[in-house]
């Protein structure tokens, strides 16, 4: 069993920055690949950014590449999604998910965190 919660989420303007932030308890952390989705009001919830276990692989949606990072920390229990360059589109709640399966995290993960808003101004 994985909980989450996402911290980090707020409202920026156009061009700026934020960092989300994501906390799982458990100890076996490093077991389990990570990933971040978004659902903008009225669309679907849509895959971001997933990283492996132990970091080693990633995976981004065309529309973050070179903008989003994502990361974790193994020895913190925390994940990362460093948020540069944004666009009004990227205006969603975000959601921190986990699965032992690095390619089910991209698609179907397991545990789900509650959701942070990310606003961005134009």
């Amino acid at each position: 069993q994985v909980q989450l919660v996402e911290s980090g989420g707020g409202l920026v303007q156009t061009g700026g920055s934020l960092r989300l932030s994501c906390a799982a308890s458990g100890r076996t952390f490093s077991s389990y690949a990570v990933g971040w989705f978004r659902q903008a009001p009225g669309k679907e919830r849509e895959f971001v950014a997933a990283i492996s276990g132990l970091g080693g692989a990633t995976s981004y949606a065309d529309s973050v590449k070179g903008r989003l990072t994502i990361s974790k920390d193994n020895a913190k229990n925390k994940m990362y999604l460093q948020m540069n360059r944004l666009k009004p589109e990227d205006t969603a709640v975000y959601y921190c998910a986990a699965d032992r399966v690095f390619a089910v995290v991209r698609t179907t993960p397991t545990y789900w965190g509650q959701g942070t808003q990310v606003t961005v101004s134009s």
